[in-house]
This record gives C-alpha cells, sequence and structure tokens, in this order.
C-alpha cells in the first residue's frame, strides 16, 4: 500500500489562485474524499496529483517517490473521469486490457486480468461489447475496471458519478467502496456531492477557495465542524445558521431565545434540522410554513421573525400531534439539550466548547 503527500500545491489560472497553498496527507490504504461548490480547487487538485496538470509552487509524493516533474504515465495511478473515457472503437475487453497492453503485457495475460478486472465489477457477461451498446453505468464500470487491472499505487476518481440517476450513483458509490476496501489501494476521490462524501470517506476534505476548510473522518465534520462555511455544506438538509447575541446564558436574536453555554458577545448559533424541536403550541413563538415528506421523516419549516428554519421530524412524531398543524399554525421551537453549535460572528469560527 501506498500513502500520498501533497505539501504546499499552488495553482493559478492567470489572477485566479485555484490551490491555495494545500498540504494533505492520505493515508495508507485510505478513501480521501475532496468535497467543496464549484470552483474550490478540488479537481484541478487531483489533475495535479495525476500529472495532468502541472504546480505552480509545492511537490506530490507518492510512497517514497516525489513525482512532481514526472509524466502521467510514471506516476502509477489509475484515474477515473466522469466521462468514461472510453475507446469507442475497442470491446469493453479491450478498453480493460488496453492499460496492460500498453505496459507491455502480453495478450493472452491481458485478456485473462481483464476477465477478471470484469467479473469483480458485475460486467463479465459484457466483455465482447462496445461501449455504444452500454447504459451509462455499464460504461461506468468499465472504466472502475480499466483502472483496477494494473493495480496502481493510487486510484483517482474525478467526479465518477455525476452523470448517472439516483439510483445508479447509490450502487456504483457502494461498489467503488467495496472494491477500494478489498485492494487496499489509496485513493483520492472528487465530488460536489457532500451526501456521496459523507457515505464513502475514510477522510473527507472540505475545500473552500483552494483551501482546506477542515478535513477529519467524517462524523468528526458533522458533529464538530470548524466553522459556518463547514457547518453549513455538510449535512442535507443543511445546518440552522442564525445570527444573534450570547447574553447571560441565552442565545438571543429577534423573537428566539434559547439556552447558549459560554462567553457573552456576538456569534452565529447553528442547529442541525435533526436537533430543532418543532411542537404545536397555540401560544408558540414559531409558525410552521411548509412540511414535506422525506420517505419516513418530514421536513418541517418554521418561521420565527424574520428567521426561516428548517427541522427534521419522525413522521411517527407528526402522526402523533392531536391536529397536524397545517401553514400559519402556531408552534414552539426549541433545541435539543448540548446540541447547539456556536461560531465566531466574525470569522466564522467554531467557539471553543
Amino acid at each position: 500500500m501506498t500513502a500520498l503527500e501533497l505539501t504546499g500545491l499552488t495553482k493559478s489560472f492567470g489572477d485566479a489562485t485555484v490551490v491555495d497553498d494545500l498540504t494533505l496527507t492520505l493515508p495508507d490504504g485510505s478513501l480521501t474524499v475532496l468535497v467543496g461548490p464549484s470552483g474550490c480547487g478540488k479537481s484541478t487538485t487531483l489533475r495535479i496529483v495525476a500529472g495532468l496538470e502541472s504546480a505552480d509552487a509545492g511537490t506530490v509524493h507518492i510512497g517514497d517517490r516525489d513525482v512532481t516533474a514526472e509524466t502521467p504515465r510514471r506516476r502509477d495511478v489509475a484515474m477515473v473521469f466522469q466521462n468514461y473515457a472510453l475507446y469507442p472503437q475497442l470491446t469493453v475487453a479491450r478498453n480493460i486490457a488496453f492499460p496492460l497492453r500498453n505496459a507491455g503485457v502480453g495478450r493472452a495475460e491481458a485478456a485473462a486480468r481483464a476477465a477478471e478486472a470484469a467479473e469483480r465489477v458485475g460486467i463479465a457477461g459484457l466483455l465482447d461489447r462496445k461501449p455504444r451498446q452500454l447504459s451509462g453505468g455499464q460504461q461506468q464500470r468499465v472504466a472502475i475496471a480499466r483502472a483496477l487491472v494494473r493495480t496502481p499505487s493510487a486510484f483517482l476518481f474525478d467526479e465518477p458519478l455525476s452523470n448517472l440517476d439516483a439510483k445508479l450513483r447509490v450502487e456504483l458509490r457502494t461498489e467503488i467502496r467495496r472494491l477500494q476496501q478489498q485492494t487496499g489501494i489509496t485513493a483520492l476521490y472528487v465530488t460536489h456531492d457532500q451526501e456521496e462524501a459523507m457515505t464513502i470517506a475514510d477522510q473527507l476534505v472540505v475545500l473552500q477557495s483552494g483551501r482546506i476548510a477542515q478535513s477529519g473522518t467524517p462524523e468528526q465534520l458533522y458533529r464538530r465542524p470548524a466553522n459556518t462555511f463547514v457547518a453549513g455544506f455538510i449535512g442535507s438538509p443543511s445546518m440552522n445558521l442564525v445570527e444573534g447575541q450570547v447574553r447571560g446564558g441565552s442565545f438571543e436574536s429577534g423573537a428566539l431565545r434559547w439556552p447558549a453555554p459560554g462567553a457573552d458577545g456576538a456569534v452565529v448559533f447553528g442547529v442541525r434540522p435533526e436537533d430543532l424541536v418543532i411542537e404545536p403550541d397555540d401560544a408558540g413563538e414559531g409558525r410552521l410554513d411548509l412540511i414535506e415528506l422525506l420517505g419516513p421523516r418530514y421536513a418541517v419549516i418554521v418561521e420565527v421573525g424574520e428567521h426561516r428554519m428548517t427541522a427534521v421530524v419522525e413522521a411517527a412524531t407528526v402522526a402523533a400531534w392531536d391536529t397536524p398543524p397545517g401553514p400559519g399554525a402556531p408552534v414552539r421551537v426549541r433545541v435539543r439539550p448540548g446540541r447547539e453549535h456556536l461560531f465566531d460572528a466574525v470569522g466564522g469560527n467554531r467557539r471553543p466548547d
């Protein structure tokens, strides 16, 4: 197994700095996911690791090798692209075997290893077909098999599922995670989909304007976001963030009054939708705006003064309400004890607990 080490990577296009002094270690055998909004530098970082872009500054180490100046071919990485990048004139078998043949592996051995890789990704029955005869999901499985076939030092995935429908995305992200764990090959995976990132990552890295906003396990980022950017980006529905003041152990913002620990001062109060409790109450300070079904749960959107917030409520809880509230119905809004997140009003960094 091989670790990847990125140190001080910087890349600009014209006046725009896309990757800004990025340093990151990918542990042996791990799957690290880069996630963030469009333009945050995640795909550029991946392309620098692959050797498809050159960094203006910084180094890339794969294992004990400094590959910063190496060509893509000499880096011993396998890349899976968003658009599959299959050769239309070749059969599935020959597409999978292509990197082996290109490396001088004999025809018989390459065919046998291609068939084995196809079996691992569930396309053994498609080896004689051309790419145009395959669905999008099948084409991406061919691309994954091609990456697997030569046991590279690292896998690189550039938004591999973004062209697929929702059901296929769930199916293939599970498959990619299973194959990565089975092979133990270190992987760097880029996506804009934070749900996908949370599901498969050992290490999750949120990028903002070319810099690392926070890295850690998915649970660490979800439970203890380092700043308001990560708090708002990770989680669906996203965290409710409300500006206000802490005074004497209470957070105040308009009609809101919630318990809050810590020093007095201006803050951003954060609460996850599942930690916001909504209860029908004629004397409640909030007004219900909308209820949206999310399978076994509901997203309940409420307004308290000028603030609009989302709570996630179990369907059984809604069913137990004596009178199902409609739009405009009064509700009480409270936060589960100890589930609040407090951030500095200036800079947005998490306050010490």
